[in-house]
């Protein structure tokens, strides 16, 4: 198993990421992760994000890493040597989880990292792995590059498959399990 942490922004010890969005309540993954071993490796990796100073589709742009986050600017999407690092490592995965893009693809500008993961996990489906898609955008993504038929499985309940992996009880699933 591995992760990989593409929104940077949703660490409390992250480096500063000046106007990214970013969630505070979250804490740092050593806290709560499980630790590797024989059977799983587990990674997180903060990305070289492309960054924009305002959040349109014509913005000036910027690659570089997130501690280098220009005062004021956003991560928008990752960036080219990213790509490379997510996609080298999906390549040698059995199992690839996949919830939410890399950055903001629904502008055309800051879509390359999500349509080239995208493009990468069906290639990695294609040589063997197994890989469950969730959540809207992700889907969309996989659609958009028109891969879909090469992933294992897609659901557009993205936080609701995460909640499930992470051992949450759903209604749902309980009301066919009680059958």
């Amino acid at each position: 198993m591995a992760a990989w942490l593409t929104h940077f922004s949703k660490l409390k010890a992250s480096p500063s990421v000046s106007r990214s969005l970013k969630t505070t309540n979250w804490i740092s993954p050593s806290a709560s992760a499980p630790k590797p071993n024989k059977k799983n490796s587990l990674c997180f990796f903060l990305s070289i994000t492309l960054f924009g100073a305002e959040f349109k589709p014509d913005t000036a742009t910027q690659t570089v890493s997130v501690s280098a986050t220009p005062e004021g600017w956003m991560g928008l999407d990752i960036g080219p040597k990213t790509i490379e690092t997510y996609r080298q490592k999906i390549a040698s995965a059995k199992t690839i989880v996949w919830n939410g893009p890399m950055g903001v693809f629904e502008m055309p500008a800051f879509a390359k990292g999500t349509l080239e993961i995208a493009k990468a996990v069906a290639a990695a489906t294609s040589a063997g792995a197994t890989s469950i898609v969730g959540g809207g955008d992700s889907v969309a993504a996989v659609h958009q590059c028109g891969v879909a038929n090469q992933i294992s499985h897609i659901s557009t309940g993205g936080g609701a498959s995460l909640e499930f992996l992470g051992g949450r009880k759903l209604p749902g699933v309980e009301a066919l399990t009680d059958r």
